[in-house]
């Protein structure tokens, strides 16, 4: 044991609902160690598998630690190490160099949350790529379609406290698996079963969540809105709504219930695989037993019908009158309640009219040609993403980042799968090595990331990577010389009555602060309606239908070009998607694992170690109509690629379903990973991807 010469008061910097408040242990200049902060009242004194012995991904052998230049083939991960000086000099001349014959937006930036922070998260390079006229990178990856569909029934709320799930009587977690991915919010819902609340847990499989609940009710993947839709038929017809909440508090009751008459109980069971019986069940426990509490996961979205799932779902609170008491309503979002200032985050006033707008989702189809771009692209700038993992039509990105005539640079902590590709790769700090503020996508606190240790070698934050970048392609605007506390001062509404009491100064001090709001036993935002839509109701009926279908500004790159025109239904309901017909009879889902974050964590020891070998579980039945031994060798495939894995047999799993967690990398795991196998196709709003939609067939490798 190393002694330890100071505790500095961090935060976790991923994209988890958690966003911990860290301890981290300092020998020197070394990081010794990372602790879960005892104070915090979300955190608790705990972290999870995958930022234990965080001290081991920083001080890695295998960091990046100076600027590379590509020495070899590309793909063949053969690097010469240069100075920063010979790589920007490089990136800037062979830029002007592409905007000079083929125009900005020749060049894509592709980033995501890699790192959650303010400041070197999401939107750390918008202004940067704004200024340069780049193409824009619209981001659907998570929740976008989710986020469209709450926004146009609820408005941007915060919805419940994670906390106050502590005074639920009844709970329904659809999608959500909070044991491996919201692990923080569980002794919440650990409390309120102690004290006599029902968990319900709606999921395809029987996750780590679902066998602690009281009630797993295993439905067929992208089925959920049928399942809601068919909570709210019996809810109307059976007289189980709140009248005066509805009458006082929504508008559209009445098309809705018109609606709602098309999902009897019988039909949402051909659907869903949830039987009559338990339909009507699961509606009139949940309507008589209150507070109800909904929490909805990410991969609520990830079908064709997922927004309208959440349209769906959003709207049972307000039938049932859940939000009039602390511990009911619906948990999406808390990220809302933080009063952020996008626009200086990501200047949109920098956007030239008409700037091309290309999605993440279709980066393969982009890269290859196979989308016919005019002016195609030339440069891709990787940063906080792994693409190679994280995107779907993993061989078309191959095949697109192999190209010679593209020069592709990735910021990077480790020559992962896409940065194998890259012509140059550029040195990122660790979270231990930054400094930054995160807000949270699960509870309501603001935590401040300071600094630990020195940048290791010669890493720098996204901050100073932009700033450097800036000051190389001759930009002079002041954004470019903000310190990183002045960003800090400039990304949030200080003057808010959420940060009301809350400075810079005293979270260096205190690590973090809960907003200004009052406290999870006394949450109840909507007792009295007071929703922010158009109506300032549930708008149970979409009033935001009618602009079309749209991606909220916080998801692109600054664009205030931000909707397609395509209609949108106003009311939720449920379409059919095309099914995989013979040759792929199989559902395919890909969650997040346990052990990993995405992609990160896929290449260090102890997370490997816990995760095993590149998986698929499926049912006994399934495997043995198919000659598949546990344990065996098997080939997944899909009309877009395959990949190899493991086979595990497990009664977890529905027969006909499939489940193959994402995060694996690649060059560990024979060339392909489980988005070898999912299509490109978008879900039904906001241009969320339909992971879940992946139809396979599953058969011995041989």
């Amino acid at each position: 044991m190393q002694k330890v010469d100071r505790t500095v008061l961090g935060a976790c910097p991923h994209d988890c609902p958690d966003t911990c408040s860290m301890l981290m242990d300092v020998s020197g200049d070394k990081l010794v160690g990372v602790r879960g902060n005892p104070d915090h009242p979300f955190t608790a004194g705990r972290l999870c598998v995958k930022v234990n012995h965080y001290e081991e991904r920083v001080h890695s052998p295998d960091r990046v630690l100076h600027p590379l230049r590509r020495s070899g083939p590309k793909g063949s991960g053969q690097f010469e190490r240069i100075t920063w000086d010979q790589a920007l000099s490089e990136i800037t001349s062979r830029w002007r160099d592409i905007i000079a014959k083929d125009g900005p937006t020749a060049i894509l930036p592709y980033s995501y949350l890699g790192t959650q922070g303010t400041l070197n998260g999401l939107n750390a390079g918008d202004p940067f790529f704004n200024k340069l006229g780049a193409t824009i990178s619209e981001r659907t990856f998570c929740d976008s379609g989710a986020c469209t569909g709450y926004i146009m029934t609820l408005g941007p709320t915060p919805g419940m406290d994670p906390e106050s799930f502590r005074h639920s009587k009844y709970i329904v977690l659809f999608a959500s698996n909070p044991m491996s991915t919201n692990t923080h919010m569980w002794p919440f819902i650990a409390e309120a079963q102690k004290n006599g609340a029902k968990l319900v847990v709606v999921d395809p499989v029987r996750t780590r969540s679902a066998q602690a609940a009281d009630w797993h009710l295993a439905i067929r993947p992208g089925t959920d809105a049928a399942l809601a839709m068919g909570m709210i038929h019996v809810i109307i017809t059976e007289g189980l709504t709140d009248r005066d909440y509805v009458d006082n508090y929504t508008v559209g009751f009445d098309e809705l219930a018109q609606r709602a008459a098309e999902y009897p109980p019988e039909r949402v069971a051909s659907i869903t695989g949830v039987s009559p019986d338990d339909v009507r069940k699961l509606a009139r426990e949940y309507a008589k037993t209150q507070p109800s509490a909904i929490r909805i996961g990410v991969a609520i979205e990830r079908n064709s019908n997922g927004g309208q799932a959440v349209r769906a779902l959003s709207c049972l609170p307000a039938l049932v009158g859940a939000w009039r008491k602390p511990g009911g309503g619906i948990l999406q979002l808390p990220l809302w309640a933080f009063p952020m200032d996008w626009k200086n985050l990501m200047r949109p006033d920098w956007v030239v009219p008409g700037t091309r707008v290309l999605n993440q989702w279709l980066l393969g189809q982009a890269l290859t040609g196979e989308l016919a771009l005019d002016p195609p692209i030339r440069s891709l700038f990787v940063y906080n993403a792994n693409p190679m993992v994280v995107a779907p039509e993993q061989a078309k990105i191959r095949a697109g980042l192999g190209r010679e005539d593209l020069f592709t640079v990735v910021s990077e902590h480790f020559i992962t799968d896409t940065a194998r590709y890259a012509d140059i790769i550029l040195p990122a700090t660790t979270q231990a090595e930054q400094f930054d503020l995160m807000f949270s996508w699960g509870h309501l606190y603001l935590t401040l990331n300071q600094p630990a240790i020195p940048p290791q070698g010669e890493a720098v934050p996204n901050t100073e990577l932009f700033r450097r970048l800036a000051k190389a392609m001759g930009f002079d605007d002041p954004q470019f010389r903000l310190t990183d506390e002045e960003l800090a001062a400039r990304a949030y509404d200080w003057s808010a009555p959420a940060l009301q009491g809350i400075t810079l100064d005293r979270l260096k001090r205190e690590g973090w602060a809960r907003l200004n709001l009052p406290s999870s036993d006394q949450f109840a935002p909507h007792a009295q309606g007071g929703f922010p839509t158009p109506s300032g109701k549930v708008e149970l009926k979409a009033s935001m239908a009618a602009i079309g279908n749209f991606v909220l500004d916080v998801f692109r790159q600054g664009s205030n070009e931000f909707q397609d025109g395509s209609p949108v239904d106003p009311l939720p309901g449920w379409t059919p998607s095309d099914g995989g017909g013979a040759r792929f009879p199989l559902s395919l889902i890909s969650p997040k694992s346990h052990a990993f974050l995405n992609s990160g964590y896929g290449n260090m020891r102890r997370q490997l170690a816990h995760s095993g070998e590149q998986h698929v579980l499926i049912h006994p039945a399934d495997a043995g109509s198919r000659g598949i031994a546990e344990g065996s060798s098997v080939r997944v495939a899909s009309a877009a690629g395959e990949f190899t894995a493991i086979a595990k047999l497990s009664e977890d799993v529905l027969p006909g379903v499939v489940q193959a967690p994402m995060g694996y990398w690649p060059g560990a795991s024979g060339g392909a990973t489980v988005n070898a196998v999912n299509p490109a196709r978008f879900g039904d709003l906001g241009r969320s991807p339909a992971f879940s939609d992946t139809r396979v067939e599953v058969t011995a490798a041989g």
